[in-house]
């Protein structure tokens, strides 16, 4: 006969075969995983970086950030304030890239002994492969902040380039004995012309960037080689 410590060990090992042959709770497929806080504004930079580049910061709206991002306005606001303040972190992370990149350019090169040609290779090199991995990026600094203006933030990071530039022109012209005080123009008119031909490149993307920046400093270097001292207008002068 069964004795109640046999039935109670054959009822301890019913109830641990049915504990062990149930499988764990599995989630649904589709549930959604909730984002951190540093996730959330990183996800909406994203989305905002995109619409900016794609439409102009005048035309994108909250709505249009939150239910790209999948989220209530609210979240956007508690974020970022609204779409000024996104639209402001969007752009200051492109230009602190930009400039960092073209800044370790130049200083890479000049450590490395670099001849004053080669360093404006370089600056070209490095705004053209930013426009190249960043094509976003760099439509959002030229569309609303375009070089012709003197106030935005492209703008005020060409003032900047063109800074670290003119060390470089100064130099070269002491050496060709030339008046010094005048490369602070000269370097505006350098940075320019390869900004400008960067917003061309930006569309068209032909020829390679190697190419594109070989004739800009093929066109910068020849021309500034050949210098008059004194220049002037080869038309006569009306009165």
């Amino acid at each position: 006969m069964a004795t109640e410590q046999d039935s109670a060990e054959e009822l301890s090992t019913v109830v641990e075969l049915k504990t062990t042959s149930v499988p764990p709770p599995r989630k649904p497929s589709g549930a959604k995983v909730r984002m951190t806080g540093q996730q959330r504004r990183e996800q909406l930079l994203s989305v905002g970086r995109k619409l900016f580049a794609e439409k102009g910061f005048e035309t994108v709206t909250v709505e249009e950030i939150a239910a790209k991002a999948g989220v209530s306005k609210p979240v956007v606001y508690e974020h970022f304030g609204g779409k000024e303040g996104l639209y402001a972190v969007v752009v200051d992370r492109e230009m602190n890239y930009l400039l960092d990149s073209i800044s370790q350019s130049l200083t890479g090169s000049r450590n490395e002994g670099a001849s004053a040609r080669e360093l404006v290779e370089q600056a070209g090199m490095a705004l053209f492969n930013y426009i190249d991995s960043n094509p976003q990026g760099f439509r959002i600094l030229v569309r609303d902040s375009p070089v012709t203006t003197q106030t935005g933030s492209f703008a005020s990071l060409m003032v900047d380039i063109a800074t670290q530039v003119e060390d470089v022109l100064a130099a070269e012209f002491k050496a060709h004995g030339i008046n010094d005080k005048f490369a602070p123009m000269y370097s505006q008119m350098l940075v320019g012309m390869v900004a400008f031909t960067g917003q061309w490149w930006l569309d068209v993307r032909k020829p390679k960037k190697e190419e594109v920046v070989s004739h800009l400093v093929n066109l910068a270097w020849n021309g500034l080689r050949n210098l008059d001292s004194k220049p002037s207008l080869a038309g006569k002068k009306n009165t």
